[in-house]
Parts: C-alpha cells; sequence; structure tokens
C-alpha cells in the first residue's frame, strides 16, 4: 500500500489575503512569500442559490510554489470553498435542511501539525510528502499551509542534519538514522496579547528514530540532533522557535509511521492548547486535528446542541477534548470517552486536572473499541458524538443507532447487569474497567437508563457521512435537524461536517401542510364577493 500524508484530517483556519498570479512550480522552491494577513471569520450561509453567494475568489488562491509536485494541495484557486460544498447543499437540502452553512477561517497557514518523510542525504536532506503515486519525497520548505513555525523548524532542522551527518532513512535498504519527523505548533501563549498568540507559535518536535531504543549505538547522535534543536531554537533564542523534543523510535518496512516506544528528550513535557474554551493536553502520541482554529470554531458551535445537563456518550473520543469541552461549557451531568488509542489516556487525566472548578460531572475515559457492543455505551446517555476515522462508522455502531428504539427493553434489563457487577465476565469490559480513568462528581446522582435522543455527527469523510446519513434516515429512527461545514483542510477537495439527528419524526411538516390550506381557504374567502 502507498504511503501518503495527504490524508486531510488536517485542521483549517481561513483567513483572506490578496494573491496575484501563481509563481512557477519548480523542484528549486523560490523563497517564500509573506503570509497574508488573516481576515475576519468568513460564513456562507447556503440556504440561498450557490451561485448567487458573493465569493472573494481573487483573494484565494493558493500560489505554492510545491503546488502539482506534492501530494498535500489539490486545488489551486478558490481555497475558500471547495467544489464539494456545492454537492453538500443539495444533500442536505434533499433531506429538509436548507440553512446549511459552511465557514472557512484561515486559508494559508493554517495546519499546525504534520508528520512529513525525512529522505536523501546529510548533505541534501528531503523533507515532505510523497509524490502522489509514489515513494518519492518531495522538499516542501516554502509549504503555504504549513503554519511558517513549522517551515522555519524544518530548516533548522535541515542544518543540524547536515552539520552532524545525520543519514535519513533510504526505504529500499532499510538504513538510515532520521525516518520521520512530527511537527506540532502550541499557540497557547498567555503571556501574549491574544492576536500575537497564533502567529508567534512554539514547534513541538518528534524525531522519529530507525532504531529499537536508546540504547542503539547511534542514540548519541539522535540526543546530539536533539541538542542543536534546542541551542538553536530553544528559549534562549530570538525567536523562540522549539517547545520541546520527543523521540519515537521505529525499525517496522511497513508504512506505519510511529513505534511504540517514546522519550522525551527536552523542553517541557506538557504540550498545551486553548480550543472549546478549555486547555487542552495532548501528547505526541494522541491524534489531533491538524487546523487547531478550525476545530475551535466548529466546538463552539457543536456546543450549543448539547442540552444543559445532558449526559453524554463520546465515542470515537480520542484525548476527550469533545467530551470535555462539552462538560465544561454545558454543565453536563455526566460524559463518558471511549477511545481505542491507549495513548490519549494521559492526554484526558491532564485536561480534567485542569478544568475550571465549577465544572462538576462524573467523567470517565475507557479505553474500548466502541465498535464493540456499542449499545452499552449508548445506554444512560442523553446525546452522542460520533467523531469516526475517514471510513465512517463502525457497521455495529451504525446498525445499533438504526436500531435504538427497540433496544429500549434491553436497557430496562441492563439495569439490573448493572447492580451484579461480580457477574460480568465479557473480556472487553473487564479490559475497559481496568484502562479506564474516572473523575466523580461531588454531587450524588442518580444513575440513569435512558437512550440517546440528540446523535452529533463530526465528519472528516464526505463520501462514508453520506452512506452513513442516508443509512440512519432510513431507520426512520432519526430525522437530520442540522447541518454546518468547515474549511478544514483548504487546497483539497475535503470539508469536515457536524450534522445534528434527533430521535423520532421531524415536527412541524404536517402543520405547515395544513396551515398553508387554512390560509389559502381565508384568501378565498377575502378574494370572494359579498352575497
Amino acid at each position: 500500500m502507498s504511503f501518503s500524508f495527504r490524508t486531510p484530517h488536517l485542521s483549517l483556519f481561513p483567513i483572506t489575503g490578496r494573491s496575484s498570479a501563481c509563481s512557477p512550480r519548480t523542484h528549486q522552491s523560490p523563497p517564500p512569500a509573506p503570509l497574508p494577513q488573516p481576515p475576519q471569520l468568513h460564513s456562507v450561509a447556503t440556504n440561498a442559490n450557490p451561485i448567487s453567494t458573493p465569493l472573494p475568489s481573487l483573494s484565494c488562491a493558493l500560489q505554492c510554489p510545491h503546488f502539482q509536485l506534492c501530494s498535500g494541495c489539490t486545488h489551486e484557486h478558490n481555497l475558500h470553498r471547495p467544489p464539494v460544498v456545492d454537492e453538500a447543499i443539495h444533500f442536505f437540502k434533499s433531506f429538509g435542511v436548507s440553512d446549511f452553512t459552511f465557514d472557512s477561517c484561515r486559508l494559508w497557514g493554517w495546519r499546525c501539525r504534520a508528520k512529513l518523510a525525512v529522505r536523501g542525504s546529510s548533505m541534501k536532506p528531503l523533507i515532505g510528502l510523497y509524490q502522489e503515486g509514489t515513494h518519492d519525497v518531495v522538499d516542501i520548505p516554502h509549504c503555504k499551509a504549513h503554519h511558517p513555525s513549522i517551515n522555519a523548524a524544518i530548516d533548522l532542522l535541515k542544518t543540524g542534519i547536515t552539520q552532524l551527518n545525520v543519514e535519513p532513512y533510504d526505504e529500499d535498504s532499510g538504513t538510515g538514522e532520521l525516518r520521520y519527523v512530527q511537527l506540532a505548533v502550541t499557540t497557547h501563549n498567555t503571556s501574549l496579547p491574544h492576536p500575537e498568540r497564533y502567529r508567534n507559535g512554539k514547534v513541538q518536535l518528534t524525531l522519529i528514530w530507525n532504531t529499537r531504543s536508546e540504547s542503539s549505538p547511534s542514540f548519541q547522535k539522535l540526543d546530539a540532533l536533539a541538542n542543536y534543536m534546542w541551542r538553536n531554537g530553544g528559549p534562549r533564542c530570538k525567536p523562540h522557535l522549539i517547545h520541546s523534543v520527543w523521540a519515537n523510535f521505529q525499525t517496522s518496512t511497513n508504512n506505519i509511521i510511529f513505534g511504540n516506544r517514546w522519550r522525551h528528550l527536552l523542553g517541557e513535557r506538557e504540550f498545551w492548547e486553548r480550543v472549546g474554551g478549555i486547555d487542552v493536553s495532548l501528547a505526541p502520541s494522541s491524534f489531533a486535528q491538524a487546523n487547531t482554529r478550525a476545530f475551535d470554531f466548529l466546538l463552539r458551535k457543536l456546543q450549543k446542541y448539547a442540552p444543559h445537563g445532558s449526559s453524554i456518550a463520546d465515542l470515537y473520543g480520542g484525548a476527550g477534548v469533545i467530551g470535555l469541552s462539552l462538560a465544561a461549557t454545558r454543565k453536563c451531568r455526566s460524559v463518558k470517552c471511549i477511545e481505542i488509542n491507549k495513548e490519549s489516556k494521559v492526554s484526558f487525566q491532564n485536561t480534567a486536572s485542569r478544568l475550571p472548578e465549577y465544572v462538576d460531572s462524573n467523567m470517565s475515559w475507557h479505553h474500548a473499541d466502541a465498535s464493540v457492543e456499542p449499545l452499552s455505551w449508548l445506554v444512560g446517555s442523553d446525546v452522542v458524538v460520533v467523531d469516526p476515522p475517514r471510513k465512517g462508522l463502525d457497521p455495529s455502531v451504525l446498525s445499533a443507532l438504526q436500531s435504538i428504539s427497540s433496544a429500549k427493553c434491553k436497557s430496562e434489563t441492563s439495569k439490573s447487569s448493572a447492580v451484579k457487577v461480580k457477574d460480568e465476565k465479557r473480556p472487553w469490559i473487564l479490559r475497559a474497567r481496568e484502562a479506564s480513568v474516572s473523575v466523580q462528581s461531588k454531587t450524588d446522582l442518580v444513575e440513569c437508563h435512558s437512550l440517546p435522543q440528540t446523535l452529533i455527527y463530526i465528519s472528516c469523510g464526505w463520501d462514508s457521512f453520506k452512506e452513513d446519513c442516508k443509512s440512519l434516515l432510513s431507520s426512520k429512527v432519526w430525522y437530520l435537524d442540522k447541518a454546518h461545514g468547515f474549511n478544514f483542510f483548504p487546497g483539497t477537495e475535503s470539508i469536515e461536517v457536524l450534522a445534528v439527528f434527533k430521535r423520532g419524526e421531524k415536527s412541524g411538516l404536517k402543520k405547515n401542510k395544513s396551515g398553508k390550506k387554512k390560509r389559502k381557504s381565508l384568501r378565498g374567502r377575502s378574494n370572494a364577493s359579498p352575497t
């Protein structure tokens, strides 16, 4: 299987800038032009004819010297409005949602998290993405999607590789030392005025090293490279570019970037960001959205769809960012996050420990596969949030949501089984309990065995979402209430979707029809001649 970083699970934030004709595209990239200044958040209401929507097209061209060589971006113009938006408008309208909105923020410099391959030689290292359909790395020093701090850190890293004679990885022979790098930008710096925080982001650098552990002979060179980055980009430098340096050890010959062994080398161990109204801790091994600002905007819109005091089940919950932000902003009675990646546990614990004191919820994180007996996670929640990978919902999760009404009797029987904890023998449930994290509410809460009335679906895969949406609606258990799109991935055909489903039948449809008949009848009477 070809390895590619093209996957648009990067986050985005819209910025509207001025741009002229695109620079010529050559392998020798010209010096980068300064990034356009970010404009105000641009939101397009799409209930009108999409063709009539005013489009700031002159300010939304990519102008990247790497376009067509690099596999990251597929669209050069109209970054603010990918072509798929028009399809989304018609799709949601066909299911009764005519007020679909699409929000776009920063169009350049939006990517705050990047995983890049390191190839070439120590004298001429190449750091970038694979060319489409190949394993040839395209060097992208002036990427317009990257946060400027990422490009600066890559430039510094190349100098260090050359000076220390670090050998990039050779895929054919399996030799070399540095395989990949991950660069994550934090803009959480309360010492700076808010408008300056994004521009002055610092980079958490992870070096993926081609050895099994730090006991390898080449570890000294890894340590030297980490120290080089810290001396030349750490807190004593201007600008202060490097937040921290981590190592990951990987020797596998497959396309998996990370190995299982991590080590913190230099700088701050904790990496914090501010999204959704809370401080979020993210380990380098945890999944995080690449477009921090767009994700923050999505969270703030999502929050209004969770009723105050509700119980939340957050499937595919990652480090619990969505669930914990709802606990803090909606005063939820309980929040349970279910995630298959065990590395997210520490991030959840750190984030929960930093929530405001007024948050009084039962909050838990469970290391479990949401696709195994998903109904057991849905029972007791008023709202279920799903944020699956690009392939969409697991079939078992989709089936459980489709049959949620008929599961009412099962939830009643779960009351007795919940009391008999000793009798639980299912290994996946026992493992989830052992690996779980729980933060208890100060208030005694009555155990609830309700089933969700609201489903909030966040999707980064448009095609899989359409299929899941049709399946949910065909069951007649759910109806589509609201839908919003977000420009998480400018320069690509991908969008992030936030869809809100409600249980039951959409109210007001029959009443509106009868209301129209009544109004017609009244008009007929008023226009009739007096007898």
